[in-house]
């Protein structure tokens, strides 16, 4: 009796359990579903009263159009999504995307307007899933005056002194790392040697280490997973590659937090008048800054994820770019080949600041890969108080989505837009550098603070590239934003030595 009551005792039990997981799973549903249609109705009701732009209804929450707006086209366009919905509603027009109330700004001024007036009447406000993996003090999602705190190490351990100094001959000696490695006359990922030279440049100015080391490809392949995790549904479930993303974000934080503690262990043996001596820029967040360790770990890697992955799709795209265009490649090799023969006659092997410095064509095709390729399509901003911009209310408590590409690609701005055509720079002042139609950086108080450590990166590597090789497409590829702009086959080439 007793061994039969014992094996007939699961099974209701399990009925039980089940029931009560799926009432309160229906539970949560109708409630949250609830709060969201009480939001909607006022939503509905604040648009009927106000002059909002055109679009389409609010609708139902939760998803409303982000699936379509996020749907995969071609990075040099702007997919189907945004051009039915420009032609249609305009530049500006309103939706119902990533789960909130939104204004679309397709619009050159509206857009510098917004990063103009970061602060005052719009912040930034990315998903919550993005907070929650590159951490809580992440530079990408922090606002006010921490913000601040964080661009500001950044910008000082970026300063031009150090881009002439030590960051310009690291550039370098990674970029002749990578490309000695290349298999001559075999096909190979372009995108992942990007992105290898990318990790190694970040993780030696970071951290001080050095793509030898075992733990350094051993963190780069943890990133890749992490990375997976970025781009990926948030779904914080076992097996899904959101919670191998946090699991990979741990292993990171780890490492980081061993080079922090063997930084002031070693600080402290020496005596505290010899401090942190390192000059990457974990020694520099030590030395110069009152952040907490949660902090530092934070700003490492977040400033691990902004300088490894634009960095890296935008030299994808300037190989992908410059492949088709033959012309830009020869005028590139013939400035390259001048900036040699002045290294020659000066009797050096390495580039100067002077030698970047005269890199006008590169830094033309720089900004057309840029404004053609669009690595940071769009961004994430909260309206915080009302405001009126030409007539048009835009409602506090609403997102409102700069679309940088659509001003990029826009045909009234620029002549043939989805045409790369490097010499179009040539009259613009400064190449593109005050263009107010061209914002690949972003703009305003949060202005990319690497942009110009980026803009050395691809130059020197592209110095060294049409030096050493002339290359072709191995097999057709795509540069396909989703939006997270990516190459479908890795961007396969084939390398030739020039002779």
């Amino acid at each position: 009796m007793v061994s039969s009551t014992t094996t007939s005792m699961p099974l209701p039990m399990a009925k039980d359990i089940l029931l009560f997981f799926s009432l309160t799973i229906l539970v949560s549903i109708f409630l949250l579903y609830t709060h969201f249609m009480i939001k909607w109705s006022r939503e509905n009701k604040k648009r009927r009263k106000t002059n909002l732009p055109p679009g389409m209804s609010l609708g139902l929450p939760f998803l409303g159009e982000t699936l379509a707006y996020l749907k995969a086209h071609k990075a040099t366009s702007i997919g189907h999504f945004m051009d039915h919905h420009i032609k249609r509603y305009g530049k500006i027009y309103s939706s119902n995307l990533f789960g909130e109330p939104t204004i679309v700004s397709a619009d050159a001024g509206l857009n510098r307007f917004v990063l103009q007036n970061e602060g005052r009447w719009f912040e930034c406000s990315y998903p919550k899933s993005i907070g929650g993996i590159l951490g809580k003090w992440s530079m990408l999602v922090l606002v006010g005056e921490m913000h601040q705190e964080m661009r500001m190490i950044s910008l000082n351990f970026l300063s031009a002194a150090r881009l002439r100094t030590s960051l310009l001959p690291e550039v370098e000696r990674q970029t002749k790392l990578v490309l000695r490695s290349w298999p001559v006359e075999s096909s190979f990922s372009a995108q992942e040697e990007a992105k290898k030279f990318t990790f190694n440049l970040m993780a030696k100015n970071i951290m001080s280490m050095d793509q030898e080391e075992a733990e350094t490809e051993k963190l780069r392949l943890e990133y890749i997973t992490f990375m997976k995790g970025v781009v990926s549904a948030p779904l914080n479930f076992p097996g899904t590659s959101y919670r191998k993303a946090l699991k990979s974000r741990s292993a990171i934080l780890k490492v980081i937090e061993r080079k922090m503690d063997e930084r002031l262990r070693r600080s402290y043996c020496k005596g505290m008048e010899e401090r942190i001596e390192e000059d990457d820029l974990l020694g520099w967040a030590l030395r110069q800054s009152n952040f907490s360790k949660e902090q530092i770990l934070d700003l490492l890697l977040s400033l691990l994820f902004a300088g490894h992955e634009t960095s890296s799709m935008a030299l994808s795209l300037a190989i992908f770019f410059l492949e088709g265009c033959p012309e830009a490649v020869e005028e590139l090799r013939e400035e390259h080949l001048r900036i040699a023969r002045q290294q020659e006659m000066r009797g050096q092997c390495h580039l100067s600041w002077e030698d970047y410095k005269q890199m006008e064509f590169t830094q033309c095709v720089i900004n057309e890969t840029l404004r053609l390729g669009n690595v940071v399509r769009f961004l994430h901003r909260k309206v915080i108080k009302d405001v009126q911009y030409k007539g048009i209310d835009i409602p506090s408590g609403w997102k409102i989505l700069p679309v940088l590409a659509a001003v990029h690609l826009d045909p009234s701005l620029y002549e043939d837009p989805q045409q790369f055509n490097p010499w179009r720079w040539q009259s613009r002042s400064h190449l593109g550098a005050t263009t107010p139609n061209f914002m690949p950086y972003g703009g305003g108080p949060r202005l990319c603070a690497g942009f110009e450590l980026a803009k050395l990166e691809i130059a020197v590597f592209l110095h060294h590239l049409v030096l050493s090789y002339r290359w072709e497409l191995a097999e057709p590829d795509e540069a396909i934003a989703y939006p997270f702009v990516d190459f479908q086959k890795g961007l396969p080439i084939k390398v030739y030595n020039i002779t």
